[in-house]
């Protein structure tokens, strides 16, 4: 499987918009926007074990591959 490491044009548009909003923000209001942030990052990485340990029929994923 090949991956990109670029982005689309639409995804460049909305880090852009994303980039406006986040330099108006407050340092409380940033600091509570990385802390969420790193939070969903966490849970997308559970999401993404748990698929792999159901495609590949395995009840623990090891930590490297």
């Amino acid at each position: 499987m090949k991956y990109s490491e670029q982005l689309s044009l639409e995804q460049e548009f909305n880090l852009r918009i994303f980039a406006d909003q986040v330099l108006t923000l407050s340092l409380e209001q940033a600091q509570d926007l990385s802390i969420e942030l790193y939070r969903q990052m966490m849970l997308k990485d559970n999401m993404y074990e748990d698929l792999l340990k159901d495609y590949c029929n395995m009840s623990e994923i090891p930590l490297y591959f």
